[in-house]
């Protein structure tokens, strides 16, 4: 049976008239154990921060957010420690355009928001299903044999050429427990 990825806004009786018997596990910050641990912003600990020799974070986001450049401020390496899974996030509200992400913490580098895909989310997120969250991906597996197993997260893109909206980490989960990582990272 499928992996699928929806919305976690969507109504939860929408879905089951969609997916009747269905198992539904929230990959979000606000999901239950275990498998909020899907969720970037979760606390694994000892990340290793892309280009950045032995340096480490606590989240994905914190990685992601931490990198991020711009147009009035650079990188933040306060977000590489933060554990609460809040106050990750950078706005463009309140740093102006983003430039871009650094290519790590002495880089004066920038990638572009497509290749900061490819170049540190992407592998960031992989390292984490690769080295924390075995024993989850085997249970999804598992519940996938017999059942439709949606995926729930805020985002629902799954297309990383897609950059008009941010990427579904619950898409990337399910890429991952198909065998089938995307090709272009």
């Amino acid at each position: 049976m499928p992996l699928i990825v929806e919305s976690r806004r969507k109504q939860p009786k929408t879905l089951a008239k969609k997916y009747p018997d269905a198992i539904y596990l929230d990959l979000t910050s606000k999901g239950d154990e275990p498998w909020v641990k899907f969720s970037p912003f979760y606390p694994h600990g000892l990340i290793p921060l892309p280009f950045s020799d032995g340096r480490t974070a606590q989240s994905v986001e914190g990685i992601w957010q931490g990198l991020k450049v711009f147009e009035s401020t650079g990188i933040d390496t306060s977000k590489f420690e933060i554990t609460t899974m809040k106050g990750l996030k950078r706005t463009v509200r309140k740093y102006g355009i983003v430039r871009g992400h650094s290519k790590g913490i002495d880089s004066d580098e920038l990638l572009s928001y497509f290749e900061a895909r490819l170049q540190i989310y992407l592998p960031s997120y992989r390292w984490v299903l690769e080295n924390y969250l075995q024993d989850e991906v085997d249970q999804l597996r598992q519940l996938s044999e017999n059942k439709t197993v949606l995926l729930l997260d805020y985002e629902t893109n799954t297309d990383i050429k897609n950059l008009s909206k941010p990427l579904s980490h619950a898409g990337l989960v399910k890429q991952y427990c198909e065998d089938n990582w995307y090709k272009d990272s």
